[in-house]
């Protein structure tokens, strides 16, 4: 007789994210947080804060978060397990040493979390264990126990969504210049010495292959180039390159392409990076050059995502089948002790 394996039971959902300033007043601290221990001078931080600044000093993360967690508590509500949904955040409110508090309150003593990275990395994953390590050591002996959902780089539902996005924005570009058009991915710069450390690079370009490959199946070849953008570290550390808008510049002075689909594949909401280094920054330079810029939507609280979301509870909670698109196969659900060091 087989027996099937024993999976943990689990009381809830965490969704933790990175957290964002919601008013003027909750920027510098919020920004403090972010940078702690970090070498990176004042100047460098009140730049940023301007970033804010031009959006009324509000960062549109935790709203997008807050639809996120009521989708996937809806979704779990229809088609089980019927699993409390509960958010908290590296740098701002909610924090998540109050979210496991609250969590400990309710009488969840085990809980999956959904990070929204999809990509291995030092600040994109294991900084996120570190944390929710430290919530729990503030919390005491009786925090809830924190199992991490494996990252999803390459799950077959988050090239759906991505692709949803870059569909929409390719059908706002004439037919007969989409053989000039570029796809441009982005994703948020790293230290080299970080990216050297970890499958972050390697995966990005798995993701921005496997969109490309079934847009090519369906619209015809698209050129495409990943890209890193919002680099916030000491001048005198190596990040990864090129630049959003140094390659820009090369696009046009290579005088080859006429739009460029830009795909903030790095991002899985549209928060400040994205509003203020695409929206604003990357914009005005390409109408400054003359490109024909179109921002695809980030994944955001596509139906996709959603299922995915599903589909990576039912791995930890159900026994079946664990779904991974390319040549790479799932991710581990452990990290091992020596992924991701910085």
């Amino acid at each position: 007789m087989v027996v099937a394996p024993s999976l943990p039971e689990y009381d809830a959902l965490l969704v933790v994210s990175f957290g964002g300033p919601e008013r003027r007043e909750d920027v510098i601290p919020f920004l403090e947080n972010v940078l702690r221990g970090k070498p990176v001078p004042r100047s460098r931080m009140e730049e940023v804060a301007e970033h804010y600044y031009h959006f009324g000093g509000v960062s549109p993360i935790n709203a997008q978060n807050r639809e996120l967690i009521a989708a996937i508590a809806t979704k779990l509500r229809a088609d089980g397990p019927d699993l409390p949904v509960y958010g908290g955040n590296r740098n701002w409110h909610p924090l998540l040493p109050d979210a496991l508090r609250q969590m400990r309150d309710d009488g969840v003593q085990r809980t999956l979390a959904f990070v929204t990275s999809a990509y291995s990395s030092y600040s994109g994953c294991r900084q996120y264990l570190e944390n929710i390590e430290t919530a729990r050591d503030e919390i005491g002996d009786d925090a809830p126990r924190v199992d991490k959902l494996r990252v999803f780089y390459n799950h077959p539902r988050f090239i759906q969504a991505v692709m949803a996005g870059v569909t929409a924005s390719l059908a706002e570009i004439p037919t007969d210049r989409h053989s000039t058009t570029q796809l441009i991915y982005t994703a948020h710069s790293i230290p080299e010495m970080m990216a050297q450390n970890c499958q972050y690079v390697l995966q990005l370009e798995e993701t921005s292959r496997l969109v490309t490959e079934q847009l090519t199946e369906q619209l015809g070849d698209f050129d495409w180039r990943l890209v890193y953008q919002s680099r916030s570290g000491s001048p005198a550390q190596r990040w990864l390159e090129p630049d959003i808008c140094d390659y820009l510049g090369e696009v046009k002075q290579a005088g080859q392409v006429t739009d460029v689909v830009i795909v903030p594949i790095g991002f899985i909401s549209d928060h400040m990076e994205v509003l203020f280094d695409l929206d604003c920054e990357a914009r005005e330079l390409c109408e400054r050059l003359g490109l024909n810029m179109v921002r695809a939507g980030t994944v955001g609280t596509h139906p996709e995502l959603i299922q995915m979301i599903h589909d990576l509870i039912l791995e930890r909670t159900s026994v079946v089948k664990r779904l991974a698109a390319g040549k790479f196969g799932p991710n581990h659900d452990q990290c091992p002790l020596d992924c991701c060091p910085y």
